[in-house]
């Protein structure tokens, strides 16, 4: 059975609330706050008056027992701001100090366990968003994505690592979560085994992961994680802070080098005597249970085409698709999704890595309601955008994301361009690529530039990027752009696009490449 992890880390709250406190009253700096406060999933917002709260769900399941908690807090803390994330988590903010300490006991309790959201701990484990439900998947890793996220808790006390271990699951070659080059990835194969990749990561030098084993077996998860710790811990760099993730161990060691530090760390993992990892011990709980249990709801009819509402592979069962633009669910609409799904069976929303979520086991009818009430997000392939939180709110942010996005909307909806005109865009405010913007099509980092009038704020660009498995490309920087003059730059783009004739973004980028960067020079010149 998992470990009683609530038990563990109650006790923990007392000194969570003795440095909040001392926070509060300005007894201690930001840093040393922010190193503390992360190993528990929130961190105090700019400014340091108020603070934020990432709520761990493995596999981005927002389970309609999670929503209503969610959606009760915020009425009763008045949460106004809640942020979808890239890792599959959601963010409340705004929270003064005292609401905070109060919450985030409340979330623990309510199952929400936040330590290890932040901070160099293992992050929440992801995994593609409709696993279980989509037809092109190879088989349903959200199980596995469940027993992972319980099992890395068990480090949160016992391992110091380097920096942050990010854990992930895909279930397609469409590589949502970014599997093939994270800290740890498990791909699923056509034939029911994973391949794990490791040591990739985005951020600061980027790099894709290497394939440390093929074709294992999924029952064996657990050791190739443990494994993964323990190579991490041994090779990891804790000297140099900048240097502290998977990814620079392959630059320290080389990748063969890198591959045969880990796998003799796997075969000592699974040598060790009375070292039983075995998924078993995860398969009798409840959780456990009701994820890997057939979905017995029965459709009831057609669902109307559209393009946000996407057919299972379960007979008259569909998933709706929703992206509040930048990921900003509001709490009125997340009320109004519990009030909606709270009697449907079956029903629950996955969060996607795109800062959108799915409403997953509808029926017909059922999915023509959640469509109607989710008529106020994304209308085409380019309002889906990612775009992190931003300066305005995030403490290392340089660039403002979130209004850098909205003005973009604005103005290419002006246009009326056709969808897939304009690609998605990833949009993050520093280097930390919280807003992905090396995998995206065109990707933008906050920043600043020079200008004779003195530096403002600006982007510099990123194209070129693609997540899919076996085409992956992490795109490098270019020259940055004036924040102000993005939105135009995009509208330019999509005349351009429009004029030539071509199906849409991808098509013309690859046939037009010059043009393209003939453009860009233009803005960043």
């Amino acid at each position: 059975m998992p470990k009683d992890y609530l038990t563990e880390f109650l006790p923990d709250l007392a000194q969570f609330r003795d440095k909040t406190m001392k926070f509060r009253d300005g007894e201690i700096t930001v840093p040393e706050y922010k190193g503390f406060s992360g190993g528990f999933g929130s961190y105090a917002q700019r400014g340091g008056k108020k603070h934020m709260l990432r709520l761990r769900m493995a596999g981005g399941r927002l389970t309609k027992e999670r929503l209503k908690f969610i959606v009760e807090s915020c009425e009763k803390y008045g949460i106004g701001r809640l942020k979808i994330t890239t890792c599959q988590s959601i963010q409340l903010h705004d929270l003064e100090a005292e609401q905070l300490c109060e919450l985030i006991e409340k979330a623990w309790m309510a199952g929400m366990i936040s330590r290890g959201g932040g901070g160099d701990f293992p992050r929440n484990v992801m995994a593609s968003p409709l696993s279980g439900v989509q037809r092109e998947e190879y088989f349903d890793v959200m199980p596995f994505a469940v027993a992972a996220g319980e099992y890395l808790m068990s480090f949160i006390k016992a391992v110091k690592f380097p920096r942050k271990l990010k854990v992930c699951f895909s279930a397609s070659p469409q590589n949502e979560t970014h599997a093939t080059f994270r800290d740890l990835g498990f791909v699923a194969r056509p034939d029911h085994t994973f391949d794990v990749y490791a040591a990739g990561g985005l951020g600061i030098k980027p790099s894709l992961g290497v394939c440390v084993a093929q074709g294992a077996a999924p029952e064996k998860i657990l050791y190739y994680i443990k494994a993964m710790v323990d190579t991490f811990v041994a090779h990891g760099n804790y000297e140099n802070r900048s240097k502290a993730r998977t990814r620079f161990m392959v630059e320290a060691l080389g990748e063969e080098g890198f591959k045969k530090a880990y796998e003799e760390k796997l075969a000592a993992v699974f040598a060790a005597p009375g070292n039983n990892l075995e998924l078993s011990q995860y398969q009798d709980s409840p959780e456990y249970q009701k994820l890997v249990r057939p979905v017995t709801k029965q459709g009831s009819g057609q669902a109307p085409s559209h393009r946000r509402i996407i057919s299972q592979k379960q007979e008259g069962l569909y998933a709706v698709f929703y992206q509040p633009l930048g990921g900003a669910l509001t709490p009125s609409k997340a009320a109004q999704l519990n009030e909606l799904i709270a009697p449907m069976e079956d029903v629950e929303i996955r969060l996607t890595p795109g800062e959108g979520l799915y409403v997953i086991n509808c029926n017909a009818q059922e999915a023509e309601k959640v469509l109607r009430a989710t008529d106020d997000g994304a209308n085409t392939l380019f309002e889906t955008s990612v775009a992190c939180i931003g300066a305005s709110v995030c403490q290392v942010g340089i660039g403002d994301s979130q209004a850098l996005l909205d003005a973009c909307i604005q103005r290419v909806r002006r246009e009326n361009f056709a969808d897939g005109i304009l690609p998605r865009i990833h949009i993050s405010g520093c280097p930390s690529s919280c807003g992905t913007h090396q995998v995206g099509s065109i990707g933008l980092r906050g920043g600043i530039r020079q200008t004779p009038d003195g530096p403002r704020p600006a982007f510099a660009i990123f194209e070129g990027g693609c997540p899919i498995q076996g085409k992956e490309v992490l795109a490098d920087m270019g020259k940055a752009i004036l924040a102000e003059e993005i939105p135009e730059f995009l509208a330019e783009l999509g005349k351009m696009v429009e004029r030539s004739g071509a199906k849409g973004y991808e098509e013309w980028a690859a046939e037009h490449h010059g043009e393209l960067e003939e453009l860009i020079g233009r803005y960043t010149g």
